[in-house]
């Protein structure tokens, strides 16, 4: 089923966040995050933007890729929201290195290819 334009926005801000946070975090080592407010910081609003780009998704479509963990994405954006203080920068760090380059490899294939004159 082809994706409806809404979702296909969603998933292309989920795309952008990524690979904004996969640039912040290029060369960089564990430590350097832990002792980085500022790369941790944007790396936090950018998770948050996923979490809530991933809530707006159509249920159809998360149900139709049931195979992504859409409920984690969402369960850290609230974490991130409302539990701030419990946070641990090696939990964002195993995120960002780990489970959110699984994310996008998973969104890519689905993604419709961007609307003219839209970059990436």
């Amino acid at each position: 089923m082809p994706v409806n334009e809404r979702d296909a926005s969603y998933l292309f801000d989920i795309l952008k966040a990524a690979g904004k946070i996969a640039k912040y975090v290029e060369g960089k080592k564990a430590d350097d995050f832990q002792n980085d407010d500022l790369l941790r910081d944007a790396v936090e609003r950018n998770l948050g933007i996923i979490g809530e780009a991933v809530r707006r998704l159509s249920g159809s479509f998360k149900e139709e890729h049931s195979d992504i963990p859409w409920r984690g994405v969402i369960a850290l954006r609230n974490v991130l929201v409302h539990e701030y203080d419990s946070v641990s920068g090696e939990e964002i760090w195993d995120v960002v290195t780990v489970h959110l380059p699984r994310l996008a490899d998973a969104i890519r294939p689905i993604m419709p290819p961007p609307p003219s004159g839209v970059e990436g």
